[in-house]
């Protein structure tokens, strides 16, 4: 790091630097000092994922993120700033996700008059490690949040990705995945393919389906209730349009309901879980790991809370590897941000 930018004379303005992490879902940014220590500010806005989100608004969201993070008056303070983007690679300079992230972010920079000298970009998942205790340089990483991608980090750069294809070719065991299994278990439900489960009624529900024509709550009430043929061919009219009007990718808003099911013993919900469990499993298994490698895991659904922590955690202990959790990518990027300099 260079010590002019370092270090700071008594009466010297302080230099910033600036870490975001952009994702499926938001888009997070952090102020924080070059030096180290707490952030100085915060800003969240859309998502930034690089390749699904259009470039327009792209730039807006990243502006917006960076708008509220860094005031005004500290605006010509930062030196640095790095992102990690869901959708970029540092494969190669000219890699699409990566072009298209750095030219938004360096327009949204431009117009908010940040001037910094170092401007980076990141996959999210590089960040997502870099954000563990000790910011490591080498080990494995996991995102399930609303994709699924695993990665085996090398000096702080991604060198091999298992998953990560995106909702429409992979990304199984995401919340994307698992909201969208959650809607096919409801449908399996009515037309007769599929045991009963919970889920019927709280996806219906969520999707604004009638009440006259939803299943009961518990198994009880499916056997003893009049859900006759009719409502269900009622419920999947109504539900049909109701999915398909929306954008795909918003089929993981389901994914708590899974979660919430799965807790009350619902065996259709349990068994999505367990199977999303596995195939994050299979994420890191593909990465030819060893024995004691610390895997950092990122995402909602491997949280504290997460519905798949303690399954998953289940599964990697025969193999060695210690789980650990950071909420998001945005204190490796300050790390990213800090070491660029």
């Amino acid at each position: 790091m260079n010590s002019d930018l370092n270090q700071t004379s008594p009466g010297e303005a302080r230099a910033y630097v600036v870490g975001l992490d952009a994702g499926g879902t938001r888009t997070r940014a952090l102020l924080a000092p070059i030096r180290g220590g707490d952030p100085e500010g915060e800003g969240v806005a859309g998502p930034g994922n690089a390749l699904t989100v259009p470039g327009a608004q792209l730039t807006e969201h990243l502006a917006d993120a960076l708008a509220q993070a860094v005031p005004e008056g500290l605006r010509g303070r930062v030196v640095a700033v790095a992102g990690g983007f869901a959708g970029a690679s540092r494969t190669a300079p000219d890699e699409p996700g990566r072009v298209k992230a750095h030219a938004a972010l360096t327009v949204a920079m431009s117009r908010l008059g940040i001037g910094a000298t170092s401007v980076e970009i990141h996959s999210d998942i590089e960040a997502a490690f870099a954000s563990a205790p000790g910011n490591p340089a080498d080990g494995l990483a996991l995102v399930a949040g609303t994709g699924a991608v695993a990665a085996r980090i090398t000096a702080r750069a991604c060198t091999t990705t298992a998953g990560g294809d995106g909702w429409l070719l992979g990304d199984d065991g995401g919340g994307f995945w698992i909201g969208r299994e959650a809607v096919r278990a409801a449908l399996r439900m009515a037309d007769g393919r599929g045991g009963g489960t919970a889920l019927a009624a709280s996806v219906g529900r969520a999707l604004g389906v009638p009440e006259d024509v939803l299943p009961g709550e518990s198994p009880g009430a499916r056997e003893a209730g009049p859900w006759t043929r009719a409502r269900r061919e009622a419920y999947r009219m109504h539900l049909l349009p109701a999915v398909m009007e929306r954008p795909p990718v918003r089929l993981a808003e389901f994914a708590p309901l899974v979660a919430e099911a799965a807790r009350h013993k619902d065996a259709v919900a349990e068994g999505i879980l367990d199977t999303a469990a596995d195939h994050l499993t299979g994420y890191v298994r593909a990465l030819d790991p060893r024995p004691g490698e610390r895997v950092v895991a990122t995402g909602g659904l491997l949280g504290p809370d997460g519905p798949l922590t303690a399954p998953l955690t289940t599964r990697l202990r025969p193999l060695g590897l210690p789980l650990d959790w950071v909420a998001d990518g945005s204190w490796g990027a300050v790390a990213l941000a800090r070491l660029a300099i």
